[in-house]
């Protein structure tokens, strides 16, 4: 095997792909504007939800409980009247609409019980199902404040300390650009090893370095150094520039350890990119194959949902996946300022996936060769 003849040839893939404008805004989007959309514009707690109110009630009450919607949870309510209620959510103006029933206050206080009406919109999944917890929580705070009555509040038997670690004020949008880094950092490994194995192959310039003393090896090699040096570099920036800067997320941890776990990475997701080359014939067939690897990739790697929250084959069939020890790696870093003493188990097990990769996609490449 000769370096030098890798080296060249990884600089001949490095040209290919900065003369191709579309993997090069595909790179640039998904390393800021993705990052950026998935930090701050996909919220997983309820954010500025719409809610309207039929207050037939008007009493001080009443009054209390509408004006204890407002953001950044709820936009302000707007007071509607009964006969609108239904109308307005078959617009799908209002995602919820309460509706305070007449002497509401008056029955309060004598003790009947008197019920709320919460009509929600579950068409609005995210919010429905948060959101209706909220509002009940709400109420039920205004009306138990009303019923209390002035003065100090009674002293609860019990008080829960809350203390957050890793993520002091719960900011949902640290996990987002992380996990959006992650997931970008999958995509583009897979796909820019395998769109130049393959744009190769439908030119005819593979046959050509056939017939150059090059083996096979030594192609794929440089493939894979120069595509994961592109996604390296742009992990690089992102991570400085949009995680760091523009989204003032801290990093607890070593980020030129989480470098080199993302080197490691790549290793293996390039060379599960040129497999998936090798098995489709033509670019549609890669995009279609990609889709069906990629998918389970992410949801399953516990960066969407904890592991532990998986059926338990799941969990063991996806530790042969790189992308689940990558998940771990990046979180113990990133977030809990873990060194190498403690992720080293998540290195050696993604050495030891991806030389099985790199042996597994050398042998299918040479097959395909003949």
């Amino acid at each position: 095997m000769r370096f030098a003849t890798i080296f060249h040839l990884g600089i001949k893939e490095l040209r290919g792909f900065l003369r191709d404008p579309m993997l090069l805004i595909l790179v640039l989007y998904a390393f800021t504007g993705s990052i950026y959309t998935s930090a701050t514009a996909m919220p997983e707690t309820l954010n500025r939800a719409a809610i309207a109110i039929v207050d037939e009630d008007g009493s001080p009450l009443s009054t209390r409980i509408a004006s204890a919607f407002y953001p950044p949870h709820f936009i302000p309510p707007v007071m509607i009247g009964a006969d609108e209620m239904d109308t307005r959510m078959d617009n799908g103006l209002d995602t919820f609409a309460l509706n305070i029933p007449p002497h509401f206050q008056r029955d309060l206080i004598a003790g009947r019980s008197p019920e709320i009406q919460l009509n929600v919109d579950a068409t609005r999944m995210s919010q429905a199902f948060t959101g209706g917890s909220y509002v009940q929580a709400i109420v039920a705070g205004e009306v138990q404040t009303y019923l209390a009555g002035p003065g100090p509040a009674p002293e609860q038997p019990v008080e829960l300390a809350l203390r957050a670690r890793f993520n002091p004020q719960l900011d949902q949008s640290w996990f987002g650009a992380i996990h959006s880094v992650i997931n970008s950092i999958t995509m583009l490994s897979i796909i820019l090893t395998g769109a130049a194995l393959i744009r190769e192959r439908e030119h005819g310039t593979i046959e050509h370095l056939l017939v150059m003393p090059v083996t096979p090896a030594e192609i794929m090699i440089s493939k894979i150094w120069s595509m994961g040096l592109v996604v390296l570099a742009a992990s690089s920036v992102a991570m400085i520039v949009v995680v760091q800067g523009l989204l003032a997320i801290p990093i607890g941890g070593s980020l030129f350890l989480f470098m080199a776990g993302v080197a490691l990475y790549l290793f293996a997701a390039t060379a599960l990119g040129i497999f998936l080359a090798t098995v489709a014939g033509s670019m549609p067939q890669f995009g279609l194959l990609l889709m069906l690897v990629l998918l389970p990739l992410q949801v399953l790697s516990g960066g969407t949902t904890p592991r532990e929250s998986m059926p338990e084959i799941i969990q063991y069939v996806m530790l042969t996946a790189p992308t689940s020890h990558f998940v771990m790696l990046a979180q113990s870093i990133l977030f809990r300022g873990a060194g190498l003493g403690i992720v080293w188990p998540q290195f050696l097990a993604l050495g030891g996936i991806g030389a099985v990769l790199f042996t597994v996609s050398l042998s299918r490449f040479r097959r395909s060769l003949r």
